[in-house]
């Protein structure tokens, strides 16, 4: 007994994208979102993981207090001679180093996604490839306003009195939060470039340690050896904390701005690439 087959029809590789036509019309079709409007997406969505797990915030709330208090009064009377002449020291140093310090959980974040399968899934999405790391930086900038908002008013309740006023409170809050998505960079290579979380948290604190404690954040400079005087001058660390104290006693040094704008420019122009050349051949 034979069988006898149906003649089909000859498929061809513009059937699909015809049928696609037919489905969607041209103006029902969705725009391809660009790169700021797809770094904001991502951004977003920093944001509602911080809703749905506040556990998150431990680090931007209660770390915050705990260094300026502890800092405050169990090393002022002895480095400055009151805890009062101390406390115009050591706020806008500590702004800075809290900042920077909570910058390193960006990389634990994006470590902990990558980990996952989660960047797996947003690389093959049709959107611009680095707005998956920058919304991630862009999302953190919350957390960091509120880590600087938290020690701006436990030093206002300490006896903190900035000479500049509102005005050099609020440009040096701007030139901290650009500098700390800068340095932001540089932890996204380091989770991109380890395998772990705690990897990533090892190596971080590692380059952070002798960036904070080896600055002008708690003592002046003069005080030190020569030798080590020199390093600390150099700091990047130093140089935005002497920015920072600068414009919080009504100071615009431009130079100083400067200085720090340009640490900013390199940074991102250094770690930016470094990033998305490991994003993009990570498996």
């Amino acid at each position: 007994m034979t069988t006898t087959t149906q003649p089909q029809a000859p498929t061809t590789t513009a059937e699909p994208e015809r049928i696609r036509k037919i489905l969607v019309s041209k103006q029902d079709r969705p725009h391809r979102s660009g790169p700021v409007s797809a770094s904001l997406t991502y951004g977003w969505r920093a944001l509602l993981k911080i809703k749905h797990v506040p556990e998150q915030l431990f680090d931007v709330t209660i770390f915050p207090i705990m260094m300026t208090v502890m800092f405050t009064y169990i090393f002022g009377g002895a480095l400055a001679g009151s805890v009062d002449q101390y406390v115009q020291w050591l706020i806008p140093g500590i702004f800075v180093q809290t900042l920077i310090m909570i910058t390193m959980y960006t990389g634990l974040t994006l470590n902990k996604d990558i980990s996952k399968g989660v960047f797996d899934r947003f690389r093959s999405l049709p959107t611009w490839r680095p707005a998956q790391l920058v919304g991630a930086l862009l999302g953190d900038q919350v957390r960091y306003t509120l880590a600087g908002a938290i020690i701006l008013i436990v030093g206002f309740v300490m006896g903190f009195r900035p000479d500049g006023g509102l005005l050099g409170v609020l440009a040096a809050f701007l030139m901290l939060l650009v500098f700390s998505f800068s340095v932001s960079w540089i932890w996204t290579v380091v989770s991109l470039a380890v395998r772990s979380e705690q990897a990533a948290m090892g190596i971080s604190m590692f380059i952070l340690m002798p960036l904070t404690f080896a600055s002008n954040i708690f003592v002046n400079p003069t005080t030190m050896p020569s030798w080590l005087e020199a390093v600390v001058d150099v700091n990047p660390v130093s140089v935005v904390v002497t920015s920072v104290r600068e414009l919080m006693s009504g100071i615009y040094d431009v130079g100083s701005m400067m200085t720090v704008l340009i640490y900013c420019v390199v940074l991102v122009a250094v770690f930016g690439p470094i990033s998305m050349f490991i994003y993009n051949r990570k498996s």
